[in-house]
């Protein structure tokens, strides 16, 4: 008897297929996820690391198991030069640019703001805030000239709350993330470039396994209605949403809360 050949899987969003897109911070966590869910909707997805290599190859392998073609960019985003080269090498690779994700970030310590030195606050900002803004930058023209596209900025929970205890740093550079997706979002429609932000709550990801111990979990997850922190999968459906011109094309300047009912706006 035959074989007959699987039919490839329907996309949900077709919309998405076909579009090239890079995602900073994408080897675990958060990033990881979405790159996976882009290359399923049919997306060409470059998936940027700056440490984590063998995780990041563990990303595309699995991209690569299921008939994507990912591609792997190496980069440390505190270094503006950096966050040009990795915008320039995903472009080259891809053939172009649709969307941006700027994903990476970290905490980079738990240090009260009275205990912070000038060194560790330039670093926090560097990584979690400038970063957002030089990548974007490198970006934009790309965008541009694929005649329009759309850029997803990780913003959190954190960015309403204040952070907790020795966040507040990190707390404040994601309320910058916050403010320029708004603002930028008013100077790149002209362009036909849809920005907004995605804020998750607590996401139980290696971002939390590196800086909050169980007790400090524990007592997050106490103060969530749902009853549980996230999973980075809970995370997706906002970004793909946010990313989809079909299914949010009269969305602009938003950051869509995505923590368990924790912060109600």
């Amino acid at each position: 008897m035959p074989q007959i050949a699987p039919e490839p899987p329907q996309l949900v969003i077709p919309d998405l297929a076909g579009k090239r897109v890079l995602i900073t911070g994408a080897s675990t966590g958060i990033g990881a996820e979405l790159a996976e869910a882009f290359s399923e909707q049919g997306a060409r997805v470059a998936i940027h690391y700056a440490h984590s290599e063998d995780a990041a190859y563990e990303v595309a392998g699995a991209i690569g198991r299921k008939g994507g073609e990912p591609i792997v960019v190496q980069g440390d985003l505190t270094k503006c030069p950096e966050c040009e080269r990795v915008v320039e090498e995903a472009v080259a690779q891809l053939g172009g640019l649709d969307g941006l994700i700027n994903n990476a970030g970290l905490m980079l310590g738990r240090v009260p703001t009275t205990q912070a030195t000038a060194e560790h606050f330039d670093e926090v900002m560097a990584l979690n805030a400038r970063s957002v803004f030089s990548v974007s930058r490198a970006a934009v023209p790309h965008l541009r000239k694929a005649g329009g596209g759309f850029i997803i900025h990780t913003t959190s929970v954190a960015a309403r709350h204040g952070g907790g205890g020795g966040a507040v740093l990190y707390a404040a550079a994601k309320g910058f993330v916050s403010t320029f997706a708004r603002g930028q979002a008013k100077e790149l429609i002209a362009d036909k470039i849809r920005v907004n932000a995605v804020a998750p709550g607590v996401i139980e990801t290696p971002f939390h396994a590196r800086y909050s111990t169980p007790e400090q979990m524990e007592a997050m997850r106490a103060t969530i209605p749902i009853g549980r922190v996230g999973r980075p999968e809970d995370c997706v459906g906002a970004y793909l949403f946010l990313a989809s011109e079909m299914l949010s094309g009269y969305m602009i300047g938003q950051v869509l809360e995505v923590n368990g009912g924790q912060l109600m706006p």
